[in-house]
């Protein structure tokens, strides 16, 4: 039986690190693994280690008991491969990555990239817990329970993006994360939806330097994904304003159904049953469902 070059590269990675004990030193293979297996990546910056690193963890009665290092603990390590991808990145690698981001993120996801922090990651490198932490020591219990996404449903669209970064793929990963965002726990809602804003721009950034015919549809595209991202988040009215500008310009046909499904989410949502039904029609089935789930989340 043959295997592919990624999956073999993967397998001899985790056998020579002791798979359970050991923190990869690559991030492009983090990254392929945690593709592998659906996971995130927790990320730290090699000067981190130099030093001990205490974190927090809780037993099963919520007792928190201290872990004086992070990186050489031999109870934690296993724990946090069961949940993620673990990798310590070299600082020689740091000016290619925050060339990656330079002038596309704000200083939020600056200040997180830059510090010693644990920083939990996407398979594309995107940073999902930006906000600073004020605690002195992190708990790793915590951000298990709220970090350690299972990503097989986002597994083609993470691939696809991954292999070929273009408006497409960043457009369907924008849109699938946003979908995600409506099926996970509330507590980490607001970052996925975060998550799915940063390919929204990405994308936007990528679509002004190329060249396609359907360019002007993709760019309406993009602005009804920016209202979905509103309903998911609970802004309504913020999507009504977006969704009327975009009729003001006139929607574009291949749009049509996209906006008809936003249209009749954002009028339901704020309870104008009347013009949520002039939408209806040119709505499926399985995408009323979907709309009912928006509904549900803004109740």
């Amino acid at each position: 039986m043959k295997i592919s070059y990624l999956v073999f590269s993967v397998l001899m990675v985790m056998a020579e690190c002791s798979f359970a004990q050991q923190w990869m030193r690559s991030l492009s293979v983090a990254q392929d693994l945690a593709m592998v297996q659906n996971k995130m990546v927790l990320m730290v910056w090699e000067d981190t280690t130099t030093y001990p690193y205490p974190v927090l963890v809780e037993d099963e009665k919520g007792r928190k008991i201290l872990v004086r290092n992070l990186f050489t603990d031999e109870y934690i390590s296993p724990i946090i491969w069961d949940y993620f991808v673990p990798v310590i990145v070299s600082e020689d690698k740091y000016e290619e990555l925050y060339l990656q981001i330079k002038g596309k993120r704000n200083q939020t996801y600056i200040d997180k990239f830059n510090d010693d922090s644990i920083k939990i990651m996407d398979v594309n490198g995107h940073i999902l817990n930006i906000e600073p932490s004020y605690e002195m020591y992190e708990n790793i219990t915590k951000i298990i329970e709220k970090y350690a996404l299972h990503t097989e449903y986002l597994e083609s669209e993470l691939r696809n993006y991954h292999d070929k970064k273009d408006v497409y793929s960043g457009y369907f990963l924008a849109s699938k994360y946003l979908d995600f965002a409506m099926y996970i726990n509330a507590k980490v809602r607001p970052e996925v939806i975060d998550l799915a804003e940063t390919y929204i721009n990405d994308t936007a950034l990528l679509l002004e330097n190329s060249v396609i015919s359907d360019k002007s549809s993709v760019e309406q595209r993009l602005e009804l994904l920016a209202a979905k991202r509103d309903l998911i988040a609970e802004r309504p009215r913020s999507a009504i304003r977006k969704l009327k500008r975009v009729e003001r310009d006139g929607i574009d046909e291949t749009n049509l159904s996209l906006a008809s499904f936003l249209f009749y989410t954002a009028n339901a949502c704020l309870g104008r049953l009347e013009e949520a039904n002039e939408w209806k029609s040119n709505i499926s089935s399985l995408n009323l469902k979907q709309a009912q789930k928006i509904i549900n989340l803004n109740k």
